[in-house]
């Protein structure tokens, strides 16, 4: 029984499509924890009707990111994690902090990565004028939005297109692969060469 820690930053809407998925497919995993670095992520509340343990490391309280990054660590390894989960955590980890969770920590981005790294993603694939854009997991490096890419799921850039009508059509399918490659992971159907990702049968 493999153990999940999900890290959020807010309402946590991947977070939850794990959860559901976890339960409702009987993964041979739990979720073990979520965790939060602000104490009105509103995911924490969902996690809690669960029966899922929550906990809060305060990100404001630190005033250096490695002091934060180690007490989040410490709050996370508790929970003796097979694999962390980031489902919209807002913070950069530094190098040590992934390091130590190196090969066994996902996160989703809202892009076709290499494309788009960093914030305002659906702005800026309209701005380039791509025509599909999209979402993906790939496990966590310390390059930001880099590392072996695990899944990904393109959707169309319509000319009427807001950031929050494309951003709506990218959640959707963020909501499908990211449950869809955890349960990969803990199935232990995951292996990495090099920088690519392979599947095991």
């Amino acid at each position: 029984m493999k153990k999940i820690v999900i890290l959020i930053s807010g309402r946590g809407s991947n977070m939850q499509a794990v959860v559901e998925a976890c339960v409702n497919q009987k993964w041979p995993a739990q979720i073990a924890a979520v965790i939060s670095n602000k104490t009105d992520a509103s995911g924490l509340e969902y996690a809690a009707s669960k029966g899922i343990q929550t906990a809060v490391v305060v990100s404001k309280e630190f005033s250096q990111r490695e002091a934060f990054d180690a007490a989040l660590q410490q709050k996370i390894d508790e929970f003796s994690p097979d694999i962390v989960v980031l489902a919209g955590f807002m913070r950069i980890l530094t190098p040590a902090f992934v390091k130590h969770y190196a090969g066994r920590m996902l996160n989703i981005h809202p892009s076709l990565l290499p494309s788009f790294v960093g914030l305002a993603t659906h702005r800026q694939a309209l701005d380039a004028g791509v025509k599909l854009h999209g979402a993906t997991v790939h496990f966590v490096t310390a390059e930001l939005d880099h590392g072996p890419i695990v899944a990904q799921a393109a959707v169309p850039v319509h000319n009427d297109d807001t950031e929050n009508s494309l951003a709506q059509r990218v959640l959707e399918q963020e909501h499908i692969i990211y449950p869809r490659a955890v349960r990969q992971f803990v199935e232990g159907k995951i292996s990495i060469v090099g920088n690519i990702v392979r599947f095991n049968d």
